[in-house]
Order: C-alpha cells, then sequence, then structure tokens
C-alpha cells in the first residue's frame, strides 16, 4: 500500500485491490479512525478527506493483518451479537451471525417458562449466555468453559454489560456433578456451540488465529457433542430443552445421536443461509 498521503477513497480503494472484501477494508478504516464500525455513511461523506500520517499508519497495519487471515473482530476488539457489543480477542472464537439462530430457537423453547434455568456449555466469550440474560433478565444463566482465559473474556463482558450471571470454569457438564446422584443440578434448557470440525479438515490450516481446542473435535467432529447429549439427559428437567449447533452437513448425526439417546421432538433449524446449522431435542416429561 503508498507510503504517500491517502484520501478515505484511495485507502479503501487501495484495501480492495490487495482482495480485503468492501466491508472489511470499511470497518477497518473506521476503526483506525477511532469511529464507530456501523458509522460507513462518514466514509462516503468524507471520502476525499486525506488520512493523517499516523492514521494512514496504524491502517497499513490493520490491512496487513486482516490479509493475514486475522479476524476483524480481533483486530478491532469487539463485535456485535444479538444487538450487543462484545469484546473479542484471541482467546475466544469470533462470535458468528449465524450462532444467533440458537439463540432464537432457545429464546422460543422457553418463552411459557417463568425464570428458567439454563447453561451454555463451552462459552467462549459468553455471546450465547448474554444474548439470552439480555433479552430473558429473568433468566438464570449458568455459562462453562473448559478454558480459564475464556471464562475471564466472558465474565469480562458480563460485567461491561450489567448482566449477572454464574460462571464455571470446567468440561461441559462437570462443575454440575454432585456425589448424591439422586439430586442432580437440572436446567430448563442447555444450549451449546461446541466444537464440531473434524480433526484433520483442511480448513483448520487456515484458521491459525483462533484457538484451535474450540474447533476440531475428533475424527468426525462429533466427539463433544457426543459427550454432552450424554450428559445433558441427567441435567435436563422433564420437558426441558437441549440446543446445539453444529457442522453444515452434521444435522441428520446430531438428530441421530439425540434420539438414540431419549430426546423427543427432534429437529433442526436453519441459519440465515437456509443450512441446518442448530438441532435438539427435548427431554421426556415422563420416562
Amino acid at each position: 500500500m503508498s507510503e504517500h498521503a491517502l484520501t478515505i477513497q484511495q485507502a479503501l480503494t487501495a484495501a480492495q485491490a490487495l482482495g480485503l472484501p468492501r466491508l472489511d477494508a470499511q470497518v477497518l478504516l473506521l476503526h483506525a479512525l477511532g469511529r464507530e464500525p456501523h458509522d460507513r455513511a462518514w466514509l462516503l461523506a468524507h471520502s476525499d478527506d486525506v488520512l493523517p500520517p499516523a492514521v494512514q499508519a496504524v491502517w497499513h497495519t490493520f490491512v496487513q493483518r486482516r490479509l493475514g487471515t486475522e479476524p476483524v473482530a480481533y483486530i478491532t476488539g469487539h463485535k456485535e451479537f444479538f444487538g450487543l457489543r462484545l469484546h473479542v480477542d484471541a482467546r475466544v472464537l469470533d462470535p458468528r451471525a449465524d450462532t444467533e439462530t440458537l439463540v432464537e430457537w432457545a429464546l422460543s423453547c422457553l418463552a411459557d417458562t417463568p425464570a428458567p434455568s439454563v447453561v451454555d456449555l463451552g462459552t467462549g466469550s459468553g455471546a450465547i449466555a448474554l444474548a439470552l440474560k439480555h433479552t430473558r433478565p429473568d433468566a438464570q444463566l449458568s455459562a462453562v468453559d473448559a478454558s480459564a482465559d475464556a471464562v475471564a473474556v466472558a465474565q469480562a463482558n458480563a460485567q461491561r454489560l450489567g448482566l449477572a450471571m454464574t460462571f464455571h470454569h470446567g468440561s461441559w457438564l462437570a462443575p454440575f456433578e454432585r456425589p448424591n446422584a439422586n439430586h442432580p443440578v437440572l436446567f430448563d434448557a442447555i444450549v451449546s456451540n461446541p466444537p464440531y470440525v473434524a480433526s484433520d479438515d483442511a480448513h483448520l490450516t487456515g484458521l491459525k488465529h483462533e484457538p484451535l481446542s474450540a474447533l476440531a473435535s475428533g475424527h468426525d467432529g462429533l466427539d463433544d457433542i457426543r459427550l454432552i447429549v450424554r450428559q445433558a439427559s441427567q441435567h435436563l428437567k422433564p420437558g426441558g430443552w437441549l440446543l446445539l449447533e453444529h457442522g453444515y452437513d452434521q444435522a441428520h448425526a446430531v438428530q441421530t445421536l439425540l434420539g438414540n439417546q431419549g430426546f423427543e421432538a427432534v429437529q433442526s433449524r436453519p441459519d440465515i443461509a437456509g443450512i441446518l446449522r442448530c438441532s435438539g431435542g427435548q427431554w421426556p416429561t415422563v420416562k
């Protein structure tokens, strides 16, 4: 990219010529300018403004990082999810808009349940749990992650947003295991966006910035989902729901796991692209 002074339009054009998508270029330039990511109309109105040298230097660094496949959210340090502004960095996965499908489904399942108890497994940045708590302030939310770093990120997001919930460092439902199995901790809903990529998937090599432990799960990508399905059956109230995000081609396999475990009303929901992205089922009211 040119070391000469650039206008805003020239900078955006140069970034796109290097292969940066237009939206990424705009968001990163707004961040370099200290403006909000949704303020793209401001860029159009000031397209002929010349970038100050310091801003241009920062912008150049941002472009190089993005061209190196670093997610935009890691560069800007935040991401919008379900109307909430979350802090995001390399300790957690970059929340995707597709995951809002899981939040919407959970809210629908819990619509008639007063003060529902919900746990988000593998919470990462806290996106799912925080979206649920923000929309349903009466819900009792718990969030779990095996990464202490992720728990720290999620806790900080909750504090920043003023949303009260409990956090646990541990593997899936292990923090809720009790010596007395006759009185297990039970939830109205268990939700999770767990790792679901096959460990030998070629796409993993291109994801060098994200935490691998939050992505890969065995030879077929279903190891963690199998474990969650088994554990969830011991921690759901009668009529409670288990809702899982999964890969684009895993809906049938996840439905089968749920059915074999004894879940009823097993079904899948599409994401914004029409791909079956989430599957879930209801624990029987009578066994």
